[in-house]
């Protein structure tokens, strides 16, 4: 079997065992699934008629409620990377001749999955409340992509937190920056609409582009600027998380 070969084996088995440990933590489902959707209910039945954004505002939230799933979900993955490296599991799979990366990507690719059944739940419960998008097949498929784009990149952040972290409940922590900024961007009300500093906090942080671009993709009227911006926010995000996952890996397992 080829090296190829081989670390795509142990990859499908590290995603196999990272997906069993999600389904039987009730509390990470709820995080990642539930969690956010009690948040959009809570938006668009309670506060939602309180905001002016001229449309109606189940399809103004919708894109950003997009976002703020994958960012609940994150917690879950730097919990686990930390546990697997602190408890000395990752040791013991280097003495079965695992393959090194298959340990990290596993944990990217089931931190993807988990936030594309997020985003599929939110999607489901947005058109119960009267969603009506006006995207195309070709802008939906440019949505799922963006939102892989952005699950991935967060994935591979966060697996980078989790390994740098000291202990567990330190790994959770250091996730909540990255929940806290879908609340700090243009999610919930347009970024023209805040105080001095917010405003400008809100308009050049790295989830406002992507929350616009899925915004314009739905509404069929994608942003160019916009989309740009996103992908390259989460080609950069990416890249950072990916390389300091490497280098904080081979530094401590």
């Amino acid at each position: 079997m080829s090296g190829i070969s081989t670390a795509l084996a142990d990859s499908a088995i590290m995603l196999r065992r990272n997906l069993k440990h999600t389904l039987r933590n009730p509390l990470v489902l709820f995080n990642a699934v539930l969690f956010p959707i009690v948040i959009m209910l809570l938006f668009v039945k309670v506060f939602g008629g309180a905001f002016s954004v001229g449309d109606d505002y189940v399809d103004y939230a919708t894109p950003g409620m997009l976002v703020m799933a994958v960012s609940y979900g994150l917690g879950a993955t730097a919990t686990s990377v930390n546990d697997d490296m602190t408890k000395g599991i990752i040791n013991r799979f280097k003495v079965m001749d695992i393959s090194r990366g298959a340990v990290l990507t596993g944990q990217v690719v089931v931190t993807t999955v988990r936030c594309l059944v997020a985003d599929a739940a939110i999607v489901g419960v947005a058109f119960a409340m009267g969603f009506a998008p006006d995207a195309s097949a070709l802008d939906w498929l440019g949505v799922f992509g963006l939102v892989v784009l952005l699950s991935f990149a967060a994935g591979w952040l966060t697996v980078a937190l989790g390994l740098a972290a000291k202990t567990a409940e330190s790994a959770g922590l250091a996730t909540v920056p990255l929940i806290m900024l879908p609340f700090l961007s243009s999610a919930f009300v347009p970024a023209d609409t805040m105080g001095t500093g917010v405003r400008q906090f809100a308009e050049y942080q790295p989830f406002t582009p992507v929350i616009e671009t899925l915004r314009g993709l739905l509404a069929g009227d994608p942003p160019t600027g916009d989309a740009i911006a996103a992908v390259a926010w989460c080609a950069g995000l990416a890249v950072v998380g990916y390389g300091w996952a490497v280098a904080t890996f081979k530094k401590r397992a």
